[in-house]
């Protein structure tokens, strides 16, 4: 499949994403990684183009990126933050939306802390009659969607290297640990590694990890060490203690002893194991400090990296794709 073919105008979730949608966003987040390397790392490729970047929940590394992604591509930004805004006056957020509208916004990338606001915001620009692409960069406990695209890529380039493909993921068995039950990456996560044919494995407690999960094609564990034995990549996520309504642990003390990763648990894997995490870290929490740090181990520099090369594939797809 080419660039051509490339038919989405928005990016809500990976739920329906093809294999070959796939590929087409790996490649180009090759290419883009590759101009991110050169002195003047940028490209004229959204010159004239206005990305809102519409974020109604804290963010750092999703914020940032999509930022610098957004100016390597030579696009106008459009900063918005909901504490300066005029939702404090009772505009509604379909309201702000249409105002970014009439300021000539080509694409807008959202978080909210409510799933499904991306999706609504996208339904409203289609029934306008609009060409805006809508990102969701994170909602509620639903999808985010280019995290896991940025996991997947840095993944593929450790198999494949400089020009990564879906298949190199192949049955490669991918653990990932600790929160599930509200953890938007995970889901956008399970989703695109069945796509790539990766061996799935879920750990954690029973009330961060539902059996239903299964359904996904995923399999469930509720102690670390079976789930660990011959993996080949390890994802630790954050605790979302924010999102607990509920008494979900005892303490963050006994969540370590049974499920944080240490580097005696990685002995378990296989010998070339790579840990992932798609931060914040709770260090001594979820992972040791020692092994976050490890450039041997430890891919989380290379998430980050790899975030703005592939936002600005995301960006560049949506914001020249010609939808028939």
């Amino acid at each position: 499949m080419t660039l051509n073919q490339w038919q989405r105008r928005h990016l809500l979730s990976l739920a329906d994403l093809a294999p070959w949608e796939y590929d087409i966003i790996l490649q180009t987040s090759a290419s883009f990684a590759e101009v991110l390397t050169r002195p003047t790392p940028k490209v004229p490729t959204l010159q004239g183009k206005v990305v809102a970047l519409m974020f109604f929940e804290s963010s750092t590394r999703t914020r940032n990126s999509f930022e610098l992604a957004a100016k390597r591509l030579s696009a106008d930004t459009l900063n918005f933050s909901p504490g300066t805004s005029a939702l404090n006056k009772g505009e509604t957020i379909l309201d702000t939306a249409k105002t970014l509208l009439a300021m000539n916004t080509n694409l807008m990338v959202i978080r909210h802390a409510a799933s499904g606001v991306p999706q609504q915001i996208a339904q409203e620009c289609d029934r306008l009659g609009t060409n805006v692409g809508v990102i969701n960069a994170g909602d509620g406990q639903h999808e985010h969607p280019t995290q896991a695209l940025l996991d997947l890529f840095t993944l593929c380039q450790q198999l494949s290297g400089s020009s990564p493909q879906l298949q190199a993921l192949q049955n490669r068995k991918v653990v990932i640990v600790g929160d599930i039950l509200h953890s938007r990456v995970a889901r956008s996560n399970i989703y695109s590694l069945r796509a790539a044919g990766a061996d799935v494995h879920l750990a954690g407690p029973p009330t961060l990890v539902p059996r239903e999960l299964e359904a996904l094609g995923v399999h469930v564990h509720w102690e670390l060490d079976p789930a660990l034995k011959d993996a080949d990549f390890v994802m630790a996520l954050r605790l979302q203690t924010e999102r607990m309504q509920q008494h979900f642990l005892p303490t963050l003390r006994e969540y370590h002893r049974e499920y944080g990763i240490t580097r005696e648990r990685l002995a378990l894997c296989r010998p070339h194991v790579k840990l992932l995490h798609p931060g914040p870290v709770n260090r001594g929490v979820e992972v040791t400090s020692d092994l976050v740090d490890d450039p041997q181990i430890s891919l989380v520099p290379h998430q980050v990296q790899n975030g703005v090369a592939v936002r600005m594939a995301v960006l560049y797809l949506l914001g020249t794709a010609k939808i028939t």
